[in-house]
């Protein structure tokens, strides 16, 4: 059984992906309508399905697709499920003795998944890439997403890019 984001931490995830979409927003020149048109929802571990945890990661992003009746053959819509791994995310601020908060990991990650969640809309990444491509869509996902953060820098989201880009592979913890 994993461990929960509790009600304050839930809070916060909510804050943080609003955050995020409104930097990513501004990073894409998206305007409202263009971000409806990105289908996504967040889910926490409490509510994920069984394939949608992810041993080893901090997020794992989900999609799926459905059917509308009177479309045509092989037309559809899709979302994307931004799949938060509460245990994971709370080991690693735990296990850096303090030095990682919970704020900064979460802006990442919230960030991070939304590139793809855009990336992949527009076509400029593939979701059902081959393995051996996906290191190369991960590294370009950080970059951005590191370039998309940089007008709100501070110590603790530079701790959070350095400690996790460094010592680990990403691409490894968000997938």
């Amino acid at each position: 059984m994993g461990r929960y984001f509790d009600a304050a931490q839930i809070s916060l995830a909510c804050r943080t992906f609003a955050q995020a979409e409104k930097m990513a927003g501004q990073y894409f020149r998206l305007n409202p309508a263009q971000w409806k048109a990105h289908r996504y929802d967040v889910k926490t571990l409490a509510y994920l399905d069984q394939h949608e945890v992810r041993k080893g990661a901090f997020a794992h992003l989900c999609k799926y697709e459905f059917v509308k009746e009177p479309e045509p053959a092989g037309r559809g819509a899709h979302f994307y499920r931004i799949c938060l791994q509460d245990d994971r995310i709370l080991d690693a601020v735990e296990r850096a003795n303090s030095f990682i908060r919970l704020s900064p990991l979460l802006l990442y990650i919230a960030a991070h998944e939304l590139v793809h969640v855009i990336r992949f809309d527009r076509g400029e990444g593939n979701f059902d890439a081959p393995e051996e491509e996906k290191p190369e869509e991960e590294e370009t996902v950080h970059r951005i997403t590191r370039n998309l953060l940089r007008p709100i820098m501070d110590s603790d989201l530079n701790l959070v890019l350095d400690c996790f880009s460094s010592r680990y592979q990403i691409g490894d913890l968000i997938q």
